[in-house]
C-alpha cells in the first residue's frame, strides 16, 4: 500500500495486486479468513480446514502429501464451497505450508488439474452413495 501524509495525518491510497497476481475470489478470501489463525493446532490441518469448510457451508473432500503438486508445500485439503454468485459449489485447495505453520487457499491450477479431477470423481461417488 502506498502511504501519503495529509496535514499530519496518514492516507492509505488501497492499489491493486500486481498483475502478476490475481485478484482471490470472494469464497476463497472467506476460506482463508477462517484459517487465519491456525498455527500448528494441536487437532492439525485436517481438522482446522475442515472446520473452516463447514462454517461456509461447504464440504472437506479428503488431504493428502503434496508430493510436489506445489511449491512451499507438504499437505493439500480439496474442499467444496459455495460460489459467491450462489450458483453452486466449486472446489478449491488448501495448501499446508513448507513449514507447517501457515495455509493457504488456491483455485485449481494447470498443475494440480488431475487432483481437481480426482475431487470432481470423488464427489460424484459420494451423491451416488446418498
Amino acid at each position: 500500500m502506498a502511504s501519503t501524509s495529509m496535514i499530519g495525518q496518514d492516507v492509505r491510497l488501497a492499489l491493486p495486486p500486481p498483475a502478476s497476481e490475481p485478484a482471490l475470489a470472494l469464497e476463497l478470501i472467506e476460506l482463508e479468513l477462517s484459517l487465519d489463525g491456525f498455527a500448528t493446532e494441536q487437532d492439525g490441518f485436517s481438522e482446522a480446514v475442515r472446520r473452516a469448510a463447514k462454517a461456509l457451508e461447504g464440504e472437506f473432500l479428503f488431504d493428502l502429501p503434496a508430493s510436489g503438486l506445489a511449491e512451499d508445500c507438504q499437505r493439500i485439503a480439496a474442499l467444496r464451497i459455495p460460489e459467491a454468485n450462489g450458483n453452486g459449489m466449486k472446489i478449491v485447495f488448501a495448501l499446508l505450508d513448507g513449514d507447517g505453520t501457515g495455509i493457504r487457499v488456491e483455485d485449481p491450477s494447470a498443475e494440480t488439474t488431475g487432483l481437481k479431477n480426482f475431487a470432481d470423481s470423488f464427489v460424484g461417488v459420494l451423491e451416488r452413495m446418498q
